[in-house]
């Protein structure tokens, strides 16, 4: 669905099996943000395809962290002339503990190569320029990628709607989380568009949302 120019958005809203929440960013950039679980890449690119978007239009798949429910995905796209992008903490952490978690769900890990490594500062995808932030906590090298042009903040699982990503798995760490969304609540936001859970619009709802999370979560993390 078609949130705003060139931003298009695909939630996940299936109770009764786990994925995550899907972002394209069209025009010249033609940027999937986290792809999901493999199983159900077909049904996005269907999607996808009601909104006028193909597959062709995808350029690059930009992950925010190597969890299952947001990175197997990826090896959809391997071999198709798409850069796939993943934070160089979160490679070396999917390369030790962080790909067991796929065994424990059941599920193979994907196999490919990240060709696109990325670090903290600005990013030039197309004619779009972005920032990547490192934001860990959820995971070692979980990313949060910044829209300058539609001040639009993509956190992955570090922050959503009143509420955050689990620290308990591997790699995970609250004082770091707590850390990474504080750094974050200083951005000039105007959509937070989250990993799980509903996208929130407007600079004072992201604002409050922050505020909200910091005063009632973070003495339970």
């Amino acid at each position: 669905m078609k949130i705003a120019d060139d931003l298009y958005s695909y939630e996940w809203s299936d109770y009764f099996e786990n994925n995550c929440n899907t972002y394209f960013i069209g025009g010249k950039t033609g940027a999937l943000i986290d792809p999901g679980l493999k199983r159900f890449v077909p049904d996005l690119l269907q999607r996808m395809s009601a909104d006028g978007l193909e597959s062709m239009d995808i350029r690059y798949v930009i992950n925010t962290h190597s969890h299952p429910d947001h990175f197997q995905g990826s090896e959809y796209f391997y071999g198709k002339e798409i850069r796939i992008g993943l934070h160089q903490d979160e490679i070396a952490f999917l390369a030790g503990e962080g790909g067991e978690l796929y065994g424990l769900f059941g599920l193979p890990q994907p196999q490919g190569t990240v060709d696109l490594v990325l670090s903290p500062g600005i990013l030039t995808l197309g004619e779009e320029n972005f920032e990547i932030f490192h934001v860990p906590g959820h995971s070692p090298g979980s990313i949060a990628l910044y829209w300058p042009r539609l001040k639009a903040l993509f956190p992955g699982d570090v922050i959503f709607n009143q509420n955050v990503g689990r620290t308990d798995f591997p790699g995970g760490s609250g004082s770091l989380l707590k850390q990474s969304i504080i750094s974050l609540s200083t951005l000039d936001a105007e959509w937070l568009l989250p990993g799980h859970m509903e996208i929130i619009a407007g600079k004072e709802q992201v604002r409050r949302n922050f505020q909200t999370v910091i005063r009632q979560i973070f003495p339970y993390i």
